[in-house]
């Protein structure tokens, strides 16, 4: 039985476990949005940035990849996400239904933001984002390589989004 992690960020095009293949999938009822503050990896807690995380919005749909994790590597992968993505806690860890590319329904371990956590910062307007993210820098580098790998690699796999396009746009100009 194949084990699946749903990514729609930094796990997209950098998953940092061994994936036997990948597909295009959607996750419903889940928003991709810049909704928590990074005192970690792409800000501090003096300089917090943002990171992308999933908010629970009904009717919304999230267009990511299903990672398909190498047979065999299943827990070591887990110990290795619950060490990256629950640093915090701001993170809740959730197996839920995806619906991969070709019809079928999976189960995927999927990382999504808990609202009551104190980084917890969704409905931030588009230009407060991208001021934050052009000024950003933490512990695995600028908040602007975050949003300018995630923003290339969905649109290298074909999949829109919109907010991503216009900040990755607007900070680009920020930082001209």
């Amino acid at each position: 039985m194949t084990m699946w992690v749903f990514g729609y960020g930094s796990l997209v095009w950098n998953p940092g476990f061994e994936v036997d293949y990948q597909m295009i999938a959607t996750l419903p009822g889940y928003a991709r949005s810049f909704c928590m503050r990074s005192i970690h990896h792409r800000g501090t807690e003096d300089e917090p940035g943002l990171v992308l995380a999933l908010d629970e919005a009904h009717g919304a749909e999230c267009h990511g990849v299903a990672l398909a994790v190498r047979g065999g590597k299943e827990a070591e992968t887990l110990e290795y996400l619950r060490a990256r993505e629950l640093i915090s806690s701001a993170y809740l860890e959730r197996d839920l239904d995806i619906r991969l590319a070709d019809g079928r329904i999976a189960r995927a371990v999927t990382y999504v933001i808990d609202p009551h956590h104190v980084q917890y910062c969704g409905g931030l307007p588009l230009e407060e984002q991208a001021r934050i993210i052009a000024r950003a820098v933490g512990g695995r580098g600028p908040n602007t390589e975050y949003l300018y790998n995630t923003a290339a690699h969905l649109a290298q796999l074909g999949i829109s989004d919109s907010d991503l396009e216009w900040l990755s746009a607007r900070v680009e100009a920020l930082c001209a």
